[in-house]
């Protein structure tokens, strides 16, 4: 297991198992905290997979900027500007970029940008009573970590609207009925099944979720032509993959195919 101040991060097989690690508040995020998680992005060393999870009752409170680092006597305004600019938006950034898939495990609250995190990924399994809420607006603040970009695109304008404009909680089961999650589970389910998930993605075709994860994310910031003219690129490079041959193999033998991640 790695040494961190704020996450916990250990392989798990083929799964790189990244834990926010401050349960005592709730895992509120201070910037240190995503620039240990990049960090450890950084640091997949061949994992096919990305579990993220939250130690205690939450996943995570929201951004937590009392630890300061962004200098006491700076305007709040620029203090939390550089706060994202410099360590929230890198990470959300990376985590979008990675080229093996990610699931997230919710357990209590994922709030502000722990929201944004729990969303970011591939497949989001949350307990019955974990909830996803947006509570800027009774601070008078905007959502940000990418909600802004990322909530119309999952749950349409009027729920995005819904979640950022009235600040509520929406629970798990709810989050579900709107497609915003993939699955709710048992509380005592919650590891297991969100690792199960991530262990039958680490022994998947690594190469073609990773195009996969590629195209769904521009998909949804281009035309319809140019959707095409992208999977035909990824198809070209997921082909001559070896688990693009052991596949075909598969099929042929009328086995279940071994794929390897090359």
């Amino acid at each position: 297991m790695a040494d961190y101040g704020h996450i916990l991060f250990e392989r798990r097989g083929d799964v790189a198992a990244i834990t926010l690690n401050k349960p005592d508040r709730l895992n509120a995020a201070a910037p240190a905290m995503f620039e240990e998680i990049g960090q450890a992005l950084d640091r997949l060393d061949g994992a096919r997979a990305v579990l993220i999870s939250g130690t205690g009752r939450a996943f995570c409170s929201g951004a937590d900027l009392s630890g300061g680092g962004s200098g006491a006597a700076d305007d709040p305004g620029e203090a939390t500007y550089r706060a994202l600019t410099g360590s929230y938006n890198p990470t959300m950034e990376k985590l979008a970029e990675l080229p093996v898939p990610v699931v997230s495990a919710v357990r209590g609250p994922a709030a502000g940008i722990g929201c944004s995190l729990a969303l970011a990924a591939d497949f989001c399994v949350a307990t019955s009573g974990a909830y996803f809420l947006q509570a800027f607006v009774n601070i008078s603040l905007v959502p940000d970590g990418g909600a802004s970009w990322m909530l119309p695109r999952l749950i349409g304008r009027a729920r995005a609207a819904e979640m950022m404009m009235l600040g509520e909680r929406i629970p798990a089961d709810k989050a579900h009925d709107w497609g915003m999650i993939h699955g709710v589970v048992a509380e005592d389910q919650l590891e297991a099944e969100s690792m199960r998930l991530a262990e039958r993605l680490a022994a998947g075709p690594t190469r073609a979720l990773g195009l996969m994860r590629r195209q769904l994310h521009r998909a949804l910031q281009t035309d319809y032509a140019a959707a095409m003219r992208g999977e035909a690129e990824s198809q070209r490079e997921a082909r001559g993959s070896s688990d693009s041959v052991e596949g075909g193999r598969a099929f042929l033998e009328k086995r279940k195919p071994r794929f390897t991640g090359a």
